[in-house]
């Protein structure tokens, strides 16, 4: 069998939790490659609302197991908190593997981000002030303590030191802190983290693929947050792109098939950097009232535009998407003109492609379409409205790739398959 990825195209926030919940019953695993806790992942069923940060949106499928891969950093604090809110819907001990190779947010890790973005001043990125690119930053430096090290016999040893350089660290910040009932409530969380199933995921990853079995990759964030290739420098620390479930869950490229990318019907922003179709307009904040744009980790209201097709197409490119789900056209129904921006306009010069920087002299040019009202309880794709079909339609041409699946609402049967 395959390896399908599953990823987002704009700036994260995109929706890919209910998807991932809808696609699970076709995988036998469900893995999250990389990112950290600062994912916010919303599935809604039941009348109840669930949020997942660390555990894959496959969890509440009985008949799923759900992979945390080696590409995650992992925070047993939040890991714990987030078991305890979902064990009476979710049987975690049983249908979840954890990967002995993902990295650790220490306490530490989250003094470091916080003083690291105070430092930063008016250039702050907008950090979650999880401690995520600390320990990306530790681990890439070779400093990292991975979860296979808490069975090791120098672990103590080994999480001191780390700490004791990050206290180093602080003080040339002049940062004050206090660590202690942080590394109280940290080393609790260890232990009872013992009583998971943490694994050489690789293995077991690999294994079943080559007994015929299926495997969903979760990403997090989105590719215009990619440390690479997204809006650098306010972008996150991972690779969010298709490449990254490769080298986050240790299985070859020659495994991959489908390549889902998912994109809202809008475009939406979380924190600061550039977003050329940002509308400060009633069109924006009505957009983020309907569409309940508020941060599922951090509840920071997302900044909300038009639909940037050169970010669109720029993702499918870089991730070779192979299909395209579209979200929350619901939230478009009752605009009376829904824009799209085509090509930017720079120095009055057209430009058709993603620039090294996205500045303000970036001026979007924008294509009109018509409205297509409501569309929350339609189920086929044929009984949708002339207007959306023929802006489906557009979108498709344009990037060159098909719209395969389109929810019309939060709940995770508010699907239409085309």
């Amino acid at each position: 069998m395959k390896l399908d990825i599953l990823l987002g195209l704009q700036w994260g926030d995109e929706g890919k939790g209910k998807i991932v919940d809808y696609l699970s019953p076709k995988y036998k695993i469900v893995a999250r490659f990389q990112g950290g806790p600062n994912a916010g992942h919303t599935l809604v069923f039941n009348n109840k609302k669930f949020v997942l940060h660390l555990i894959p949106s496959g969890i509440f499928r009985q008949e799923t197991i759900n992979v945390i891969g080696n590409g995650v950093v992992f925070d047993p604090v939040i890991f714990e908190q987030e078991v305890n809110n979902i064990s009476e819907f979710a049987d975690v001990k049983n249908n979840l593997y954890i990967s002995s190779r993902a990295h650790l947010i220490l306490p530490t890790h989250k003094l470091l981000d916080a003083a690291y973005e105070k430092a930063k001043a008016e250039n702050k990125i907008g950090s979650t002030l999880k401690g995520i690119s600390p320990a990306y930053t530790d681990k890439i430096g070779r400093n990292g303590i991975r979860i296979g090290d808490i069975f090791e016999k120098d672990f103590n040893l080994k999480l001191n030191s780390t700490i004791d350089n990050h206290k180093k660290i602080l003080e040339f910040y002049n940062f004050e802190y206090s660590v202690n009932d942080l590394l109280d409530k940290w080393l609790v969380a260890i232990e009872k983290l013992k009583n998971y199933k943490i694994i050489n995921t690789e293995y077991f990853l690999n294994n079943h693929l080559n007994a015929g079995n299926s495997i969903l990759a979760e990403g997090a964030q989105g590719t215009m947050l990619d440390v690479e290739f997204g809006t650098y420098p306010f972008v996150t620390s991972s690779n969010t792109i298709a490449a990254g479930a490769n080298s986050g869950l240790g299985i070859s490229p020659k495994k991959v098939d489908k390549i889902y990318g998912i994109f809202k019907a809008y475009t939406t922003r979380v924190g600061y950097g550039p977003f050329p179709t940002e509308l400060f307009d009633d069109n924006g904040k009505e957009i983020q009232q309907k569409g309940n744009e508020f941060g599922a980790t951090t509840g920071r209201p997302r900044r909300c535009g038009w639909l940037d097709l050169l970010v669109l197409n720029y993702a499918c490119l870089i991730n070779g998407v192979t299909d395209l789900i579209m979200t929350k056209a619901d939230v478009l129904s009752d605009f009376n003109n829904i824009f799209v921006a085509d090509k930017y306009i720079i120095n009055n010069q057209q430009c058709n492609e993603l620039p090294l920087y996205l500045t303000e002299n970036i001026k979007p040019n924008y294509l009109k379409f018509k409205p297509w009202g409501k569309i929350n309880n339609i189920k086929h794709f044929e009984n949708l409205p002339d207007s959306f079909k023929t802006y489906i339609d557009f979108i498709e041409k344009f990037t060159k790739t098909k719209i395969s699946v389109i929810s019309t609402g939060v709940d995770r049967n508010d699907i239409i398959i085309k």
